[in-house]
């Protein structure tokens, strides 16, 4: 069978390599993302009957970046991507640490300042070790699931793809960083944990599919620019 009889479907995936700009503006990206979302994670939020945390219009941007990185870039720049963003999330942590211990002025400012910080900061690395099990798994997923229907569909059915790694993803990292995240942010009884996990599940998965036209968008516009893919 010739090169030209193989169907789209059954063709090798296209993908970029990483040499050119874009791979760094998205993991740059992906990487404040993360960091800004575990740092509003640590406030609980309630709004009426729903409870989510600070964090919640952040997250799903992390989720929907990772869907371009994989489709344009494949698995393995994807997971080379959550660990860099990880690596980074952690070093910002050990950043927030230092901060706290270092020794402040002793005057009420000073006082009222260490204390902010405490407060704000404090519970951070609780949240992060929550975002580092969580993302790590879920966008790991979310990667591999979108790969392995990129080579089974080609080029076709990117919406699917998207969708369909997105729903996966997004219910894994929701339930396993809810299930560290809840007591940090003061959730302690069932009935408000359910109601955690649920929101956040929904609120993503619903951000990411109302998001999919302008996901879809943004990997055509850099797969056209991208002199490596297919390549």
């Amino acid at each position: 069978m010739t090169s030209a009889q193989i169907s789209p479907a059954t063709a090798p995936p296209k993908f970029a390599s990483i040499g050119s700009p874009y791979f760094g503006i998205l993991l740059a990206v992906m990487s404040v993302v993360l960091i800004l979302s575990n740092i509003g994670a640590s406030k609980g939020v309630a709004i009426g009957p729903i409870i989510t945390d600070g964090g919640f219009f952040l997250f799903p941007l992390a989720y929907i970046l990772g869907d371009v990185i994989s489709e344009v870039y494949g698995f393995k720049v994807a997971r080379k991507a959550i660990f860099t963003t990880f690596a980074l999330s952690i070093f910002a942590s050990l950043c927030y640490w230092v901060i706290i211990v270092l020794p402040g002025f002793d005057d009420d400012f000073g006082a009222a300042k260490q204390a902010a910080l405490e407060g704000a900061l404090g519970p951070v690395p609780q949240i992060v070790l929550a975002s580092l099990l969580a993302f790590l798994a879920g966008q790991t997923l979310n990667a591999w699931i979108l790969v392995k229907l990129k080579a089974r569909t080609g080029e076709k059915s990117l919406w699917a793809r998207i969708m369909g790694s997105s729903v996966a993803g997004e219910f894994v990292d929701t339930l396993i960083f809810c299930s560290i995240a809840a007591s940090v942010i003061g959730i302690t009884d069932v009935g408000t944990f359910v109601n955690y996990v649920a929101v956040g599940f929904l609120y993503k998965t619903l951000v990411e599919f109302l998001f999919v036209p302008v996901t879809a968008g943004a990997i055509g516009w850099i797969k056209k620019r991208e002199p490596s893919y297919g390549a």
